[in-house]
């Protein structure tokens, strides 16, 4: 009977010295809760209004809450008397070993956050990433998925878009066409170039209101190459391209220019 009240007392002072801690731990684990939840709510509406990208804004509020919950639970740990040195030595450890195991992943994870934050580019933005042309289907945290005028999607890891050079045709409204036609030495180039330029004034995708660039670009053994320059929305780019050449050819063929063809320096009339 004497070891059982002893391990009474000793019972009863244990409840009599945890109970308040525990108590307590359990009050500050409640209304933690409550609170983060709270500020994870606040910081997202806030996000939103500062027109932060809203495929990164649920990623965020959870890295907010987990990062507040892991702080909470340390807290309440150390109130009841636990002692934490070793979980947090545990968990820099094992974020360690993770971060080198998948170092080219977060690579591309951060990627993914700065351009969700600083858009350097959206979705429907037509874009040349490392030679690779094409309209963006979507932004993903480890990818940027675009499709190439012929219908090829691509995705490229954000870690190579932040490392490169980023071609956005699209963040004017406009871009301008890089055409080069051809003319012989004997013909007059202020006549090719009123041909020329008749021709853009016709083309409905080109941008009337810019004017266009005709220029002489350099002479090959030939012919003298020209520099054809509209402006036209990036949508249009390849329709635009087509319909200019085929109008300038049309032009030609009915002004009687004539070119110089590959096997020789014999001149020959352009066909229809």
């Amino acid at each position: 009977m004497d070891q059982v009240n002893t391990y009474v007392e000793k019972g009863v002072e244990m409840v009599m010295s945890y109970a308040p801690k525990v108590g307590l731990a359990i009050l500050m684990l409640i209304i933690g809760l409550k609170i983060i939840n709270r500020i994870a709510k606040l910081a997202v509406k806030g996000m939103a209004k500062a027109g932060l990208n809203e495929n990164i804004l649920p990623f965020i509020s959870s890295l907010v809450g987990i990062s507040l919950k892991l702080l909470l639970i340390f807290s309440v740990a150390g109130v009841v008397g636990i002692d934490t040195a070793s979980f947090v030595a545990v968990l820099a450890a094992a974020g360690f070993a993770v971060g080198l195991a998948l170092q080219g992943s977060l690579s591309n994870f951060a990627a993914g956050i700065l351009i969700l934050i600083f858009k350097p580019y959206k979705v429907g933005d037509w874009i040349d990433v490392q030679d690779k042309f094409g309209k963006v289907e979507e932004v993903q945290i480890f990818n940027t998925i675009i499709v190439t005028p012929g219908q090829k999607t691509l995705i490229i890891p954000n870690g190579q878009v932040v490392e490169s050079v980023v071609t956005n045709f699209s963040k004017k409204g406009y871009t301008r066409l890089e055409l080069n036609v051809t003319m012989p030495y004997a013909e007059s180039f202020p006549r090719v170039k009123e041909i020329i330029k008749e021709e853009l004034s016709k083309a409905p995708l080109v941008i009337q209101d810019m004017e266009p660039e005709i220029g002489i670009e350099t002479y090959d053994s030939h012919n003298i190459v020209l520099a054809v320059r509209p402006f036209v929305r990036p949508d249009d780019f390849w329709e635009v391209t087509f319909d200019v050449h085929e109008r300038i050819k049309a032009a030609f063929n009915r002004n009687g220019i004539q070119v110089a063809y590959s096997e020789g320096v014999e001149m020959g009339k352009i066909g229809e």
